[in-house]
């Protein structure tokens, strides 16, 4: 959590009761995330009601002041359009810029947000992302020394991308004046935080049982399940081998080093799989590598041929019939369906 210190550098109202309220602007982008845009802006009405007053305002905007489709094809009214709020003097920028996200993020069009976004920075206006957002202020420059959070579905091609960037897979993150989210529930987290830096944890925790959570979950908390809840697994030697192979993609362990990791002979890891998985260890190594290949094929414009290198497969024709082999279709045919189906959203 910030301090609450902290909260009145950035635009916080700390024991304020007349004091103008802290405004959020949402910026709304093509098949963004309605979930992780919910649950930011619900906290902020909840934690007014609570209050008695508008300590929050909040305004949505888009590129041309049109309602945005999300990604489930709900509609969201703007109100505000893009060369609005970049004509806004500095004396009525908002406190917080947040930048909604969601699918397809590596297709968009950042050559607008770039001006408008860097001059909020220089103006020391908070600037957040939500759900893949992060890919949209990496791209911008924001994130250059930074830490940062993304969805994790989107991490593989995230770190191709932007390598130099410090991403995690947190709930969120807090760099300077540059708050990124994971979208969903995280949302909820990260705007919680604030709330409980300017008003206290007592209001934090009144919003939090409103919207039935049972906690403010911190920012380093995981967005993934652990490995024993996702998978059922019991045995902390096989849980370890199978953070080995997630942590080891690009070059693949051998199943003998594996086995060398947790003092365990190559027969003893196979029946561990067998029982734990259900699979061999090299056919469940197989998946999340060709799991990971999946995700940068539809996050990345990355050539097949480097995708393959990036996830320990030899070739692109090994690659390819594995791929095919799992999916039922080659790696370009994925990839080509998944152009065609985001042209028809």
């Amino acid at each position: 959590m910030l301090k609450r210190t902290d909260a009145k550098r950035l635009g916080g109202s700390v024991g304020a009761t007349t004091a103008a309220p802290v405004t959020f602007v949402f910026y709304l982008v093509p098949n963004f995330s309605l979930i992780a845009f919910a649950n930011a802006v619900e906290p902020l009405r909840l934690a007014n009601r609570h209050l008695a007053r508008r300590a929050y305002a909040w305004r949505v905007a888009s590129r041309d002041g049109q309602g945005e489709m999300a990604s489930n094809g709900v509609e969201v009214k703007a109100e505000t359009s893009l060369a609005e709020e970049r004509s806004r003097s500095s004396n009525e920028r908002p406190d917080y810029v947040f930048i909604c996200t969601g699918i397809n993020v590596e297709r968009t069009d950042t050559r607008a947000l770039k001006p408008w976004l860097r001059q909020l920075s220089a103006d020391k206006v908070t600037i957040g992302g939500l759900c893949t957002a992060a890919w949209v202020l990496a791209d911008t420059g924001l994130l250059d020394g930074r830490r940062c959070a993304i969805h994790w579905d989107a991490m593989p091609a995230f770190h191709e991308h932007f390598p130099e960037v410090e991403v995690h897979a947190d709930l969120y993150e807090v760099s300077g004046n540059v708050w990124t989210c994971a979208g969903g529930t995280a949302a909820l987290d990260m705007i919680l935080s604030i709330v409980q830096a300017d008003h206290g944890e007592t209001v934090a925790t009144r919003v939090c049982e409103q919207c039935l959570a049972d906690r403010v979950r911190r920012s380093r908390d995981r967005q993934r399940l652990p490995m024993r809840a996702k998978l059922g697994l019991q045995n902390a030697k096989l849980m370890f081998v199978v953070e080995l192979m997630e942590a080891n993609v690009e070059e693949p362990l051998s199943l003998v080093e594996l086995a060398g990791y947790v003092n365990l002979s190559r027969r003893q890891i196979e029946r561990l799989f067998r029982q734990g998985v259900g699979m061999s260890p090299a056919r469940y190594y197989l998946e999340i590598r060709l799991d990971r290949a999946r995700h940068l094929l539809l996050q990345s414009t990355m050539p097949v041929v480097d995708i393959a290198v990036a996830c320990g497969f030899v070739s692109a024709s090994h690659f390819s019939k594995c791929f095919r082999e799992v999916y039922w279709q080659s790696p370009a045919e994925m990839r080509m369906q998944h152009d065609r189906e985001a042209l028809c959203i």
